[in-house]
């Protein structure tokens, strides 16, 4: 880990402020849109937009890369943050920020894109599991950070906008003085959805649902907390305990994954989250009880998605891994555009209750249907399975890449044990 810091620090610490730019102005636009009279529809088209833009980076940057080079694309699309963090006090109206949150999510995606290749570029095969774990912490603790500036007293109305846009600028110098270019990566073979399916149903169907669990605590917990009247240090805190969460029971989980039938845990650790939200969804009034479901929700939704990835893998051979995760990655994408805009509908038509409502529904619903599917065929041993590997559903392609590399490289050596141990055991 000391190895990985050396040669890496920067571009943490570059990553570290565009994460506290990205985890801020997302709260901010819940707050402030609820201020400017938003509903609650019309906020969750603009959270929508964000996950559009994303996804549709995450097919384009790849050639964009190609073409010019990933200094001018990081560059370029980390300006675009900047100016478009600066626009949206100047015209406070939905369709103007729906159009700037989808190029926001644009150029984040272009820049983690181009980050995650950078930081896979410098470490080697020994510390590249390292260097990703580290990586995933430092953007998790930057949106938690984010948190604590919305209490940051905005006399003007322009301020909190100033401070991710400053932040985001800030990050430019570290990671561009240096870094050297990177060779262009390949894209990764593409894996049909219907294939994708028929390989692992519920890997397919729970990344779907999982999407829109994600996208509804990233895009919308904030116009919820808003909408349920909570003060601002109370919105802070409710935020942040999704993320906290995540970050406390992302590694435990994953070590139970690695010795126990995967369903069986996909099942119960949706089953807490969705009961923490059904609880929630009864009581919105209720602080305490908000933050400790907002805690087991989302220490609930991100290690899922590493385990449904895992679980996916424990069905293919190394060379199919990265293919099928580039497909879950999109299912995933097209649950995460969806699920705001349901989440919002829930909210103005059923009141702030409705937000913890969808996200229950969303999870029992996967409990369920990872039930159902342990009747469907028997769960590959447990010795047989692969490696469990952190990565949040905020990953682009390039991270669950490296993801699989280091997955791809921990089932080989697995093989390559059992067939020394049958040499060894012959001889």
């Amino acid at each position: 880990m000391i190895e990985v810091l050396k040669h890496s620090w920067a571009l943490l610490l570059g990553m570290l402020l565009l994460m506290l730019g990205n985890g801020l102005q997302g709260s901010l636009l819940g707050v402030r849109g609820t201020g400017e009279g938003f509903s609650a529809f019309h906020m969750s088209v603009v959270m929508s937009a964000y996950f559009v833009g994303f996804l549709l980076a995450s097919r384009l940057t790849p050639g964009m890369i190609r073409r010019v080079g990933h200094v001018r694309v990081f560059a370029a699309l980390a300006s675009f943050i900047s100016a478009v963090l600066i626009l949206y006090p100047a015209f406070p109206h939905p369709i103007t920020w729906t159009i700037e949150r989808m190029i926001i999510g644009f150029c984040y995606c272009g820049v983690y894109v181009t980050a995650e290749s950078w930081l896979n570029n410098a470490s080697s095969n020994q510390s590249r599991g390292q260097a990703l774990s580290l990586y995933m912490i430092v953007q998790m603790m930057g949106v938690i950070a984010a948190q604590a500036l919305l209490l940051i007293p905005d006399t003007t109305g322009f301020l909190l906008f100033v401070i991710p846009s400053v932040l985001v600028s800030i990050a430019f110098a570290p990671i561009l003085l240096s870094v050297s270019p990177t060779p262009a990566f390949d894209t990764t073979r593409r894996m049909s959805l219907i294939e994708l399916y028929r390989v692992s149903p519920l890997g397919f169907v729970g990344m779907f649902l999982l999407g829109g669990v994600y996208a509804a605590q990233f895009g919308m917990s904030a116009v919820f907390a808003a909408e349920a009247g909570l003060k601002l240090t109370q919105i802070s805190m409710f935020v942040a305990s999704f993320y906290v969460g995540a970050l406390v029971t992302q590694y435990p989980l994953g070590w139970l994954s690695d010795r126990m039938d995967r369903r069986k845990l996909v099942a119960a650790v949706a089953f807490v989250g969705g009961i923490a939200s059904l609880l929630a969804a009864f009581a919105p009034g209720n602080f305490y009880v908000l933050v400790a479901a907002a805690f087991f929700a989302g220490g609930a939704a991100n290690p899922l998605y590493s385990l449904l990835i895992a679980y996916t893998n424990d069905f293919l051979p190394p060379e199919n891994m990265a293919a099928a995760s580039a497909g879950l990655l999109f299912v995933n994408g097209v649950g995460a555009i969806a699920g705001p805009i349901v989440t919002g509908f829930a909210i103005q038509k059923f009141g702030p209750g409705g937000f913890f409502g969808i996200i229950a529904l969303l999870m029992l619903g996967l409990t369920v249907y990872a039930g159902w599917r342990m009747t469907r065929r028997p769960a590959p041993k447990v010795a047989d399975t692969s490696a469990y590997t952190a990565v949040t559903p905020s990953a682009t392609p390039v991270a669950v890449e490296v993801a699989q590399e280091v997955a791809i490289e921990a089932a080989e050596a697995a093989e390559a044990a059992v067939e020394d141990a049958e040499g060894e055991a012959a001889v």
